[in-house]
């Protein structure tokens, strides 16, 4: 049941926007508390808008996490990116999360000139403050006039740490209107355990495999099967190469059972129970540039 807001409740809907690999999502699962959204060294990681909920006494804060805003190189992220800039224009403020351990470089300045078209109110967050140089001047001014010439407030955080995400907090709650309960304010996010069961298993590719695998793989969770011992949950991972479908598996099955077992460990976290994890391997080829393809795969462009 969704409970009715006290007087001067605030809520509201969060975009959280950059370039790949800046750490959004490792961002938003430290502000929901609980780990929702996949992380890995791999940039743009990220595929479909993410929705983590916080909830406290005085707000709730929706966070969309989007795929990194980058140049496509193929349909999939032609569809990644326009997800993202569809997000800017759906929610009440955008978080523009910058890699704070470098000075503003060209995509970063893409991006804002993106957010320029756009009437949504914007906060840029310096991340990775704990991975800064001593000497961070020249870091922190390039961002400081970035800021002074769109007129936006800015933060200084570690996504990694927790260090500066209270007061990051508080400035989100500072720019929201007075609103409802979104969702009821046990829940973490609205995404079902199966999409996070598919990421978990995709995650641990991302970790393990190497460079030609992780953005040629798609996972989809055949089955899901609850006893009051175990969960049973079936996985196809598909590939677009032969090639890629023996490195997933490896020699004698042992990359695909070293997946699995990170996966089902992470699974279990999730559900909190047993899980018994089952994996197979696809060859589809050239499934990101079908449209069909993506979109049996759960890839659309959202309204």
């Amino acid at each position: 049941m969704i409970p009715q807001a006290p007087p001067e409740f605030k809520s509201g809907f969060i975009g959280i926007i950059g370039r790949p690999n800046v750490g959004k999502s490792t961002l938003m699962n430290q502000l929901v508390g609980q780990k929702i959204a996949i992380t890995s060294p791999v940039a743009q990681t990220t595929r479909n808008r993410l929705q983590g909920i916080l909830t406290t006494p005085e707000a709730q804060l929706i966070f969309v996490d989007t795929p990194g805003i980058h140049k496509p190189h193929h349909q999939l992220g032609e569809v990644l990116v326009q997800n993202a800039k569809i997000a800017i224009e759906s929610v009440d403020v955008v978080l523009f999360v910058v890699d704070g351990s470098t000075a503003c470089g060209t995509g970063d300045r893409y991006i804002a000139d993106l957010l320029n078209r756009s009437t949504t109110p914007v906060i840029l967050g310096l991340n990775k403050i704990d991975q800064q140089p001593q000497d961070s001047q020249t870091i922190d001014s390039s961002y400081a006039q970035l800021a002074k010439s769109h007129e936006w407030h800015t933060a200084k955080f570690s996504a990694k740490t927790g260090v500066g995400l209270p007061e990051l907090q508080q400035l989100f709650i500072q720019q929201l209107e007075t609103g409802p309960y979104y969702y009821p304010p046990d829940l973490v996010t609205d995404q079902p355990e199966r999409f996070i069961m598919g990421e978990l298993i995709r995650e641990q590719i991302l970790l393990l495999t190497r460079e030609e695998v992780p953005h040629s793989v798609a996972v989809a969770i055949d089955l899901v099967e609850e006893t009051s011992t175990i969960t049973r949950v079936l996985a196809t991972i598909h590939v677009e190469r032969d090639s890629q479908k023996g490195i997933l598996i490896g020699k004698g099955g042992a990359m695909l059972k070293a997946i699995g077992s990170a996966a089902r460990q992470q699974i279990q976290k999730l559900i909190a129970g047993k899980v018994y994890l089952e994996l197979f391997v696809k060859v589809q080829p050239k499934w990101r540039q079908s449209r069909i393809r993506l979109a049996e795969l759960g890839y659309r462009v959202e309204e």
